[in-house]
């Protein structure tokens, strides 16, 4: 036997960053000796290896611990080898796991192998490459099914994953974690502003694993009465108080089996946050008026808007129930940060809120689409969408369509980029009405223009003119940019860049510019060039 009793459960890691990339090895076995020498056969195929010396503290570790691969023995005290592989392929079907037996027979290791064990290796191990041999062979068959699964979903994880929509690199990080997370216990926290999709991602991580057919249970605590808290949280008994005139389930008693998800943590009073702790800790709920404690068995997830780690050193966010909940964190990212993604989700949304029809995005309003900043994110364009859906019966939404602050998006960004490039220029200076001037056309020159044509909503409804009929200050701004730079041409007697310098923009749209308004077109043949 071993001499640290006191000390069930222990991991060999000193890189959790690389761990996260490697295969994860639990051996469990009651004899020290036997776990040290695995483990250093482990790591030196290159896994990260964790330890338990008992069942119960192996069941305990992969409730905390994504692991790929378990070795356990077939005799132990308290729970035997066949009972914790029983329980293991119960609650986590695709952890793969092999049995170590040196006191059981060919029969008990084959009747391992009927509950779905990978296969046994009979102790000790002579000679030692006996044993790298298997684990390597092991890990190479997790390897296997890990590529084949990530093959089959591919085409589901690269567009959208249970609503959530986009190919931006954020969001695609996002659906990898949930792709790895899925099939897991592992308590999740997930962050990010409010409109971001929160709840679709603890939907997508409950309904994409192995935990699909058991309950999901939201539960929106900014919104919960502070009185009823725990009463809505933990049930009551008849007779706890007044109106309690029948018992009822608590929502955390009715997730049992399946997962709680704490939407708006952060939003908890300190003093139910010290019970939410104790539930986590204790697995068990005592409803309010009883004496008696139910256990319940759930997985933890918990979303926020706050940044709990500046509100705990607050003190105004408990630190031992952020740690509890901080186990992995999902960060969401807002859409101003993934503009890219803005053509793709708008399809998605109009497909759903016009069914039926065929609905497409003009080629300005997309612009202003793309420029706007999205402080409500994912919730504010889909609200932006119904509305134009609801107030037009065109076939394409328009600028017009959509609310003012959206459709005047573009043209302020295009006039703050001007302003910013005017500014780099340095040393000459353009009148407001000059830097006003200049037309949304300029966003691509700033570096601010998205092309729309590249993304595949509908090519056509994209191409539309920048003179559409949904902008009726375009006609007016194309005058004033022409006369002022028909006039500051004029004023630097045709000097391309000191003209180009004064309008602040470069000199690929100052051509194309004085081509477009017939500027300096019939210049003397002897007047120099400063741009040869």
């Amino acid at each position: 036997m071993n001499d640290s009793k006191n000390e069930p459960i222990a991991e060999r890691s000193t890189d959790a960053a690389d761990a996260d990339l490697r295969l994860r090895l639990l051996i469990v076995d009651d004899e020290q000796t036997i776990r040290r020498l695995c483990i250093t056969v482990g790591e030196s195929l290159g896994f990260h290896c964790l330890e338990a010396e008992s069942g119960d503290a192996a069941l305990a570790l992969l409730e905390e611990q994504p692991v790929h691969m378990v070795l356990t023995d077939m005799v132990m005290p308290r729970m035997s080898g066949i009972e914790f592989l029983e329980q293991v392929k119960r609650i986590y079907p695709r952890i793969e796991v092999a049995v170590m037996t040196g006191h059981g027979s060919v029969e008990t290791a084959v009747q391992a192998m009927k509950l779905g064990a990978y296969d046994y290796i009979a102790k000790p191990f002579s000679p030692l490459d006996e044993l790298r041999l298997f684990l390597r062979r092991m890990a190479d068959k997790i390897r296997l099914v890990e590529e084949n699964l990530y093959l089959r979903e591919r085409s589901e994880t690269e567009t959208s994953l249970h609503g959530i929509i986009g190919n931006s690199a954020g969001i695609q990080n996002v659906l990898r974690l949930i792709s790895r997370l899925k099939d897991t216990r592992t308590p999740v926290l997930i962050s990010g502003e409010s409109g971001t999709g929160k709840e679709l991602v603890a939907r997508a991580l409950h309904f994409r694993g192995t935990m699909a057919n058991r309950p999901f249970v939201a539960v929106d605590c900014g919104s919960l009465v502070p009185t009823l808290i725990e009463s809505e949280l933990f049930g009551y008994e008849k007779g706890a108080f007044t109106g309690a005139l029948r018992s009822k389930q608590g929502l955390l008693q009715s997730a049992d089996t399946g997962t709680i998800f704490l939407d708006e943590v952060g939003e908890l009073p300190l003093e139910m946050q010290a019970k939410i702790l104790r539930f986590l800790q204790e697995k068990e709920v005592r409803p309010v008026g009883s004496n008696q404690k139910i256990k319940v068995d759930v997985r933890i997830m918990a979303a926020t808007n706050r940044d709990l780690d500046a509100e705990y050193k607050k003190g105004t966010f408990r630190k031992d129930l952020f740690f509890r909940l901080n186990v992995v964190t999902i960060s969401l990212p807002p859409l101003r940060e993934r503009r890219s993604d803005i053509p793709i989700l708008s399809a998605f949304f109009l497909d759903r809120l016009a069914p039926g029809r065929v609905v497409t995005v003009s080629g300005n309003a997309m612009r202003a689409l793309l420029a706007y900043d999205w402080p409500g994110n994912v919730r504010e364009l889909e609200n932006c969408l119904e509305r134009a859906i609801a107030l037009s019966d065109q076939a394409v939404i328009g600028l017009n369509d959509l609310p003012p602050a959206i459709a005047n998006a573009e043209k302020q960004t295009a006039r703050s980029a001007v302003r910013e490039q005017k500014a780099r220029a340095g040393g000459h200076r353009v009148s407001d009405i000059q830097a006003n001037a200049l037309v949304p056309s300029d966003l691509e020159d700033a570096g601010l223009h998205t092309d729309t044509r590249n993304h595949d909503i509908r090519n056509n409804d994209l191409q539309s003119s920048d003179a559409e009929s949904g902008d009726p200050d375009t006609t007016d701004l194309e005058e004033i940019e022409r006369a002022t730079i028909k006039r500051v041409f004029s004023q630097v007697k045709g000097d391309k860049a000191r003209a180009g310098k004064m309008l602040g923009i470069s000199r690929a749209t100052l051509y194309r510019k004085l081509k477009r308004y017939n500027i300096g077109t019939h210049q003397n043949p002897t007047q120099p060039s400063t741009l040869q």
